[in-house]
């Protein structure tokens, strides 16, 4: 199945509604530092379409019947890959045939390309961001579009009516954790709702990320492995470091008027749903 539903370890920290996943491509050629994804995707940054994926999805979305389905969370929908191919927009004309509420979650500018389908479907577009900083993304997402032009993309959702939020994730100690600029920026620019998260430490991610950035990764040790907690396969920071960065997120975010989540911390702080639906789908 192409289409299955969203979280199938049913993990006790994700407070995400009932809503189904779909992903076009398997794996991502972004190659961020901090994925978690490619430690359990074999050859993942050897991005691929799904084997016979726009026959597949016909039959497949021919079914649906005005479920929320969210693109994608194993991968971008919007790879490099995606401007030669031009699938995930195959993809997209065939859900606008079918009943269905979509969101979009991606690091590229390239979803506006999509717009014009985006509008005649009940949709919103989730895009996600670590930093105002070009230099700091283009280290910490080597292949991803650099955050200015992922900025753009918001205002240019925002101008043509297109729900849009934003996931400020990972959050990493002593590299991006200030926030303020962005958040200011993006409230601003008319982002409806902000999901955010601390860096989830796995070995595969832990050891990109230590060969980039060693001075961090040495401040970072001892809060990951001596002090903070192991919880399913992933090293998370200390609770209350969690909890201290999360809500100062949760009232940057609320005193612009933006709704916020946070991702799989544990913590009671949400003002709305964490993965921002709410903006395309009543409560």
């Amino acid at each position: 199945m192409l289409i299955t539903g969203f979280d199938p370890w049913k993990s006790q920290l994700c407070t995400c509604p009932n809503k189904l996943t779909f992903n076009p491509y398997t794996g991502c050629d972004h190659r961020c530092l901090y994925c978690y994804a490619s430690s359990y995707i074999p050859r993942f940054y050897e991005c691929r379409a799904k084997k016979d994926l726009i026959s597949r999805l016909k039959r497949e979305a021919a079914k649906l019947g005005g479920e929320f389905i969210s693109i994608s969370n194993s991968s971008d929908p919007y790879p490099r890959l995606e401007r030669k191919e031009g699938l995930m927009r195959k993809c997209l004309e065939i859900f606008a045939k079918s009943d269905c509420r979509i969101q979009i979650v991606t690091k590229s500018d390239l979803v506006t390309r999509d717009i014009d389908i985006l509008k005649g479907i009940p949709s919103m577009v989730s895009v996600s961001l670590t930093t105002v900083n070009d230099e700091l993304s283009r280290k910490l997402e080597p292949y991803a579009p650099l955050s200015s032009k992922r900025i753009d993309a918001i205002e240019t959702l925002v101008k043509n009516d297109i729900p849009t939020t934003v996931r400020i994730d990972p959050i990493i100690p002593f590299l991006n954790d200030d926030v303020s600029e962005l958040v200011k920026l993006l409230a601003r620019q008319g982002v409806l709702h902000i999901t955010s998260s601390t860096y989830k430490v796995k070995l595969a991610n832990w050891r990109r990320f230590g060969k980039a950035f060693p001075n961090v990764s040495s401040q970072l040790n001892r809060l990951y492995f001596d002090e903070g907690e192991k919880i399913g396969r992933s090293y998370y920071l200390p609770r209350k470091v969690r909890f201290d960065l999360m809500k100062k997120v949760k009232e940057l975010t609320e005193g612009y008027g933006m709704g916020f989540g946070c991702c799989r911390e544990g913590f009671n702080l949400n003002s709305a749903r964490c993965d921002g639906s709410w903006v395309v789908t009543p409560e």
